[in-house]
């Protein structure tokens, strides 16, 4: 298998999508169209398995990776209460 090269600075993502269960995969990724196509694909994370589709409801864009990866592990640990405020903000801001 071939590796990927880790870019350190350009466009990097922390990420939510809702799955059809109604749970929330979080996530980073510097390509978030191609994440988001692969999840539909059910690649990329088995906890989507049987999950898709999969609906973007929150993306946050960084500049370098490590910024990425902080965001997703915080995300992570919020309660689904405090991930669905954040949802809404990026609602609220994006529309």
């Amino acid at each position: 298998m071939k590796k990927r090269k880790i870019n350190r600075s350009g466009r990097f993502w922390a990420y939510i999508v809702e799955c059809t269960d109604k749970t929330y995969y979080t996530g980073y990724t510097n390509d978030l169209g191609r994440r988001i196509k692969e999840h539909h694909n059910s690649r990329g994370a088995k906890y989507l398995k049987g999950k898709v589709p999969v609906k973007l409801v929150y993306a946050k864009e960084y500049r370098y990776y490590k910024n990425a990866i902080h965001a997703e592990r915080n995300i992570k640990k919020l309660t689904r209460k405090q991930k669905e405020e954040l949802i809404k903000v990026y609602e609220k801001v994006n529309n």
